[in-house]
């Protein structure tokens, strides 16, 4: 389902083919985290049109298939400012790409939306992910390696190592929404 707004969000930008709508995700929106094949967006276009979400003209192509270049209709407008107004609901699973969904595709229709979608984010990572970077006591003892090859304090080492990589990302992508919504404050401030 989360397909079908990006595709409303970026129709509501400019009028799109299937392959275009493709190669945007591929370039401009590939940081969205929202990778899809060519047959995945086909399908949503064919449902959204069925819903009456969005339309379509031909683009006759000379000595290529011609193309249908697709727009946002009224109701796919309402459909997507009325998820864009819903509430927004923070994934446990850290760096999410539903955030980037909607931070993107919401937030580009208010700078409000935006906001309280950054705020929203940011409350929870403070609450879930923010904590001290503090590891539990090395469990290198405690491991009964079941194969000769793995060594119990190597292991823990890793582990170690890799529990700080998640700790220093989650702290980054903290900081990342701490200076968005001070941005956007200032944003809707000088309006």
């Amino acid at each position: 389902m989360q397909l079908d707004y990006v595709i409303l969000g970026v129709l509501a930008l400019c009028r799109l083919s299937g392959y275009d709508l493709r190669r945007w995700m591929e370039g401009r929106g590939r940081y969205i985290g929202y990778g899809v094949q060519l047959p995945q967006i086909y399908r949503r276009l064919a449902k959204l049109t069925e819903r009456g979400w969005v339309d379509f003209d031909v683009d006759p192509r000379e000595g290529r298939p011609d193309a249908k270049v697709y727009r946002i209709t009224d109701t796919g407008r309402t459909a997507l400012l009325e998820w864009a107004r819903s509430p927004f609901e923070p994934s446990p699973r850290p760096m999410d790409p539903d955030f980037t969904l909607r931070f993107i595709f919401a937030g580009q229709l208010d700078p409000e939306i935006a906001l309280d979608v950054v705020r929203t984010e940011l409350e929870y990572r403070r609450e879930h992910d923010g904590r001290s970077p503090a590891l539990p006591a090395a469990d290198g003892g405690r491991l009964e390696p079941q194969i000769p090859e793995l060594d119990p304090v190597w292991a823990g080492t890793v582990h170690t190592l890799a529990h700080e990589h998640g700790y220093a990302t989650a702290r980054a992508y903290i900081t990342w929404l701490e200076l968005t919504q001070a941005r956007l404050e200032a944003q809707l401030r000088c309006r």
